[in-house]
């Protein structure tokens, strides 16, 4: 097994670096307001529910618009997608690589915009949608006319997705759904959200949950409000769903499947999100040691001591033990037809992935004292946007459960490459 970068993939960064110092770099400076001590403030507009700002949005936009130009945002989706096909391990290194060089319009945290995109709606669509469905909104999912939220969540459940009590009944030709939505992310400025309401079967059934593509200008699509979160600005939907009308065309996937829907939402999103956790600790980390070596207390520089040495020591220990997981399982999601079979390698990829990062982000504001806990350093906004990834796409709890259920024969072991215990 070789997770070291291919020799296109290494040129691929290369280049992918050229252009970030060439032409988002400059760009990043002309709007520094959004990325210094004041990027919090900066990209929020209070008085409009603490949604983010329009100019900030515009920036994102450019900065996209301008990787695809290019040829690098569409990176990892299929070839007739306008991709390169990258890979799972490709995927890994390259959210790394630029989560590793810290806050920057090139990788952006507040709503995972990069110069290489993550397209979990474009794939899952590409996945499970009709001809008619995908002639209708994968263009505009790639373009950034479509915009998809995704409403799985409720005021009631969170991780307990097979519980969720929103509800679609058929209706001659349509469905009418009831029900609600929390944390239903992008609704901000999306024009259609995938609402997972039950059909059939009773509270607990994996089967007869279905997955629904619902335009949010549907009349009795209700946003209450957006959640201020850790983390400003926000984008993150409190949504009321009464007798909303949607024609069957709207099912994306099969009737009462709709969490193999949301399964491959969340299992693009985890293995990818630990590798940008990854980053970000490295980061960290990194930055820490160099502080250190350069700092003087009581006549000798910081780094000769151990309470500072030892700390980071181990956290750079578990990310070089992350990072060979975190590789070696996306090496074997690129090897299998079932990524189910995976499950709880991903979630140990993910839960401490995430727990690292937000350790690694104390450990950098206490080796920095004072002007680490200020703004003006990067570390309390790394810690306050990757907290929340050890709740969203199943929490730390949901995610070790997961790997017990493995572990213990709780859940039944899926057959898998001989080379993965």
């Amino acid at each position: 097994m070789d997770f070291a970068p291919s020799t296109t993939l290494t040129e691929f960064l290369t280049s992918l670096d050229a252009f970030i110092e060439r032409e988002i770099r400059p760009l990043e400076e002309e709007n520094i307001q959004f990325f210094d001590h004041r990027r919090e403030h900066a990209r929020t507009d209070w008085d409009a529910g603490g949604t983010p700002r329009a100019e900030w949005e515009d920036l994102l936009n450019e900065m996209r618009r301008r990787a695809d130009a290019a040829g690098f945002l569409r990176y990892a989706l299929p070839v007739e997608l306008g991709g390169r096909g990258g890979t799972n391990l490709d995927m890994a290194i390259i959210r790394e690589h630029l989560a590793a060089k810290g806050l920057g319009l090139h990788n952006d945290l507040q709503d995972e915009s990069s110069v290489v995109g993550n397209f979990p709606s474009a794939l899952v669509l590409d996945r499970f949608g009709t001809p008619g469905q995908k002639a209708e909104y994968l263009a505009g999912m790639l373009n950034g006319t479509c915009l998809l939220a995704f409403g799985l969540t409720e005021p009631g459940h969170g991780s307990d997705a097979t519980w969720l009590e929103t509800t679609a009944e058929r209706d001659g030709d349509d469905y009418v759904i009831n029900g609600a939505k929390r944390f239903n992310t992008g609704l901000h400025k999306a024009t259609h959200d995938l609402i997972f309401a039950r059909t059939s079967g009773a509270p607990g059934d994996a089967r007869g949950i279905t997955a629904f593509i619902v335009p949010t200008d549907a009349p009795g699509f209700d946003i209450g409000l957006f959640h201020w979160t850790f983390n400003m600005p926000t984008d993150h939907a409190e949504v009321d769903l009464r007798d909303v009308r949607v024609p069957a065309t709207a099912v994306l996937g099969e009737e009462g499947m709709g969490l193999a829907v949301a399964q491959e939402f969340v299992h693009e999103n985890r293995i990818r999100q630990a590798a940008s956790s990854l980053g970000a600790a490295q980061y960290c980390i990194d930055q820490s040691v160099a502080y250190a070596r350069e700092r003087k207390v009581f006549g000798k520089p910081l780094a000769t001591r151990q309470a500072i040495q030892w700390p980071l020591v181990e956290l750079h220990t578990e990310a070089e033990l992350i990072r060979g997981l975190v590789r070696r399982t996306a090496w074997e999601l690129d090897r299998t037809t079932d990524p189910t079979t995976l499950s709880d390698r991903v979630a140990m990829c993910n839960y401490r992935a995430n727990r690292l990062v937000c350790e690694a982000a104390d450990r950098a504001i206490q080796v920095h004292g004072g002007i680490g806990y200020t703004r003006h350093k990067p570390f309390e906004h790394i810690y306050r946007h990757h907290r929340r990834y050890r709740i969203t796409e199943g929490s730390e709890e949901v995610q070790i459960r997961r790997i017990a259920g493995f572990l213990f024969g709780f859940m039944p072991r899926p057959a898998r490459s001989p080379v993965l215990r």
